[in-house]
């Protein structure tokens, strides 16, 4: 642990010890001029020299501690973790141990093995689960002194692309090892859909289902009932088909998170509180999406006919519509090789610690409190001394 001063702009502050100085020099004991007779008729004498004196010293020195220890205490001293010096190599959950030493080879003898993962674990410990490769390679940027050498060895497949490629203020030895990051992937279950027409042998139903199939096998067919209603579950896909507009109940659910699918009964524009989202070969709008609270209305602008929506015979129209439904989760994974990070000597800030600081503010604000009263106790001792 090291000591340091978080705010060390606030030592500007210390100018302030000139105030204490300047009161003690000119405050100055009141004295009251007599006459004696007997030397009115002395000749007049050159007077002394005046000197600068200081009186109550001990008063002076504690109010200038008192200052200073102020000052120190909004600079917020700290004892901080130096930054991590020495060479180091950090290894990607998903690439065995093994193979990543005879990958960096001589170069890591002398180097502290770490995992890339949340905290840096040693690479003695297991495996932990993988992190964002492109936030930790910053992180551990941050954290080494920046003299110190860094070694990488990752899979051919890594987690936590974000856009970018890292700008590191050291050149990184970058080694991509056959493997995949160990993230465990869920698939997202299509949307249900939940219809509201008036007539229960609306032929729309069966594009319905049909999209249904397409998303899964086993999906039942949509429910479809004649209510103006919202559906019981919050997570299913409300298709309006009916010819009136949805009422206040409707509204309010979408408002509280739920999606609203309505199909146009002819060519709509776009609306002017909504984008479009999907337009076909020509440019000519299909859909368009806007929010509602923290849900979203979706709205086809044709028909679910193909004479007034050639797409519905497109291939890809089950999956088209799946997205404005249920928008995919921004891909993360990315190839090794296009990850390798940017050597940026300017990118970044200070080096980070490995721990958080450990703030001595406490204790100052105590040692100020001790001054405060120690000063008071000098003041009034002064003026209890003072003669009249």
């Amino acid at each position: 642990m090291m000591p340091a001063l978080l705010l060390p702009a606030a030592l500007a502050g210390l100018a302030a010890l000139a105030i204490p100085v300047l009161l003690h020099l000119l405050r100055r004991t009141r004295e009251t001029r007599v006459d004696f007779a007997a030397l009115r008729w002395l000749g007049a004498r050159q007077r002394p020299r005046r000197r600068v004196v200081l009186r109550e010293r001990a008063l002076l020195a504690a109010r200038l501690l008192l200052v200073a220890l102020v000052v120190l205490f909004l600079a917020r001293p700290a004892l901080v973790e130096p930054p991590a010096a020495g060479a180091w190599v950090a290894v990607a959950p998903g690439v065995d141990p093994a193979a990543a030493r005879d990958a960096v080879g001589a170069a890591g003898s002398d180097a502290e093995w770490h995992w890339l993962a949340p905290g840096f674990p040693p690479l003695a410990e297991g495996a932990p689960a993988a992190g964002p490769t492109a936030s930790l390679l910053r992180e551990l940027d941050a954290r080494l002194a920046a003299d110190a050498a860094l070694a990488v060895v990752v899979p051919e497949v890594v987690d936590g692309a974000d856009g970018a490629r890292p700008a590191l203020r050291r050149v990184v030895d970058w080694h991509v090892l056959p493997g995949a990051s160990g993230v465990e992937r869920t698939e997202v279950a299509p949307p249900r859909l939940v219809a509201r027409v008036e007539d229960p042998a609306d032929p729309r139903l069966r594009v319905l289902g049909a999209v249904a199939t397409a998303w899964d096998a086993d999906a039942d067919a949509p429910e479809a009932a004649a209510t103006t209603e919202p559906p019981a579950d919050d997570d299913a896909v409300l298709v309006w088909l009916r010819g009136d507009a949805p009422g206040a109940d409707i509204a309010a659910w979408v408002e509280r998170g739920g999606t609203l699918l309505q199909v146009s009964a002819g060519d709509d524009e776009a609306g002017a509180d909504a984008a479009v989202a999907w337009r076909d070969a020509e440019g000519a709008a299909l859909a368009e999406i806007g929010s509602r609270g923290r849900g979203r209305v979706v709205r086809i602008l044709h028909p679910i006919e193909p004479a007034a929506l050639p797409a519905l015979l497109e291939p890809d129209f089950p999956e088209r519509l799946r997205d404005l439904l249920q928008p995919p989760a921004a891909p993360r994974l990315a190839g090794a090789a296009g990850l390798a990070p940017v050597h940026a000597p300017d990118a970044g800030l200070a080096s980070l610690r490995a721990d958080a600081p450990h703030s001595l503010q406490p204790w100052l604000a105590l040692l100020v409190g001790l001054v405060l009263v120690l000063e008071r106790l000098l003041a009034s001792a002064a003026r209890r001394w003072r003669p009249a």
